[in-house]
């Protein structure tokens, strides 16, 4: 007799390097999930600065991106084997793994099929070390299309989160922060907005040595500098009309640099003009391309920092005049930190069962395709 649902596990280390989030899902066959159980497990402090540093050419990068890839597959598996273990679920139980991979490189906007998006990871080493079929290599097949190969959850979200009863929008903030649409009725839409927590990790680091700003206490000791803010906000991403995507290709530490240029701020002060800069710019957004949205949903690293979700709960009364309630994905029934990861392992069943997973209205692609790449056990 068929089993009414599969297991699959899904793998997510985001744009903030700050680890990986583990998931065991249960699948229906209409795609429903459930979470099983789940593990997080930090980088460790060497591997994360070779992943940062291969956001940018450097020497010998060929050798050291497939070391990294290696060792990336490695934890990744010993993550695997830990909600194996914790879960009490054997290998062979397992139809796939869902692995996103590390982003060191993004470029969506190359002319003439030139676009490529790269996440670095060895699936085939993942698949030896865990005995379970690994899915990976989402978003080439998109890009491939014609279309930017991301966000790559918005079709997730669809699943997730969608009512019929209510104007909704997903908001993941992540390195970088992305929009999807969710109408009660009508096309849905979606595109990355901006900086997440990609530029307030960068500046923490850079001036206190913190890897994040835990809870924004520290852009909590500044004050959001207006005229820098409105600088930042001139940048032409944020006036690029979706579908859109970017990374750490554009938001970096030197595009920090760049905008303060000498200005008497404190440290303080500008880590407040940087919150206040993701705030803003996913507002600026959702309003534009969703003004009648009542409830907007939070979920990524991002939603953990309260400092950040006053001000956008905040700032939404200016901008939809009380009418939008900010929450995050935990009043929806799922974990913020969770979402993606669990967004993988239905990308794996998405490509297991030879569904569609890209919205040509959100990437831009030609037509709707089956997403990965699949590296058998």
């Amino acid at each position: 007799m068929n089993t009414p649902y599969s297991l699959y596990i899904g793998l997510m280390s985001g744009t903030s390097l700050d680890g990986v989030d583990a998931v065991l899902a249960k699948v229906d066959a209409d795609g429903k999930t459930h979470i099983q159980g789940s593990v997080s497990a930090p980088f460790n402090l060497a591997l994360r600065q070779e992943l940062l540093d291969l956001q940018t050419p450097g020497h010998n990068e060929i050798h050291r991106e497939n070391q990294a890839a290696n060792a990336l597959a490695l934890i990744y598996a010993d993550t695997v084997n830990q909600l194996l273990h914790q879960t009490q679920v054997n290998p062979d139980q397992i139809t796939a793994i869902g692995a996103h991979g590390q982003t060191i490189r993004h470029q969506a906007d190359l002319p003439n099929h030139q676009s490529y998006s790269h996440q670095t990871l060895n699936p085939a080493l993942l698949a030896e070390m865990t005995r379970i079929d690994v899915i990976a290599d989402f978003r080439s097949r998109d890009i491939a299309a014609g279309g930017h190969g991301a966000p790559l959850v918005p079709a997730f979200h669809v699943q997730q989160f969608h009512s019929a009863n209510e104007e909704r929008a997903v908001l993941n903030i992540g390195g970088i922060a992305n929009l999807t649409l969710l109408p009660a009725i009508g096309e849905i839409k979606g595109f990355d907005c901006g900086p997440g927590n990609i530029l307030l990790d960068a500046w923490i680091q850079k001036n206190i040595g913190e890897l994040f700003d835990e809870n924004g206490s520290w852009a909590l000791k500044g004050s959001a500098n207006p005229e820098l803010l409105k600088q930042m906000l001139l940048d032409p991403f944020f006036q690029k009309p979706p579908p859109k995507s970017t990374g750490r290709d554009h938001f970096h530490l030197p595009w920090i640099i760049h905008h303060v240029n000498h200005q008497p701020l404190s440290a303080e002060d500008i880590q407040a003009t940087l919150l206040n800069l993701t705030a803003q710019s996913v507002l600026t957004a959702l309003f534009q391309y969703a003004p009648s949205t009542q409830k907007l949903i939070v979920c990524g690293g991002g939603a953990k920092n309260s400092a950040l979700m006053d001000l956008l709960k905040n700032l939404s009364n200016l901008y939809f005049k009380n009418r939008l309630s900010v929450n995050t994905s935990i009043m929806y029934g799922v974990d913020p930190q969770l979402v993606e990861s669990l967004a993988f392992a239905w990308l794996a069943w998405a490509h297991k069962t030879k569904r569609s997973a890209n919205l040509p209205t959100v990437t831009g692609a030609n037509g709707y395709k089956i997403l990965g790449a699949c590296y058998p056990a």
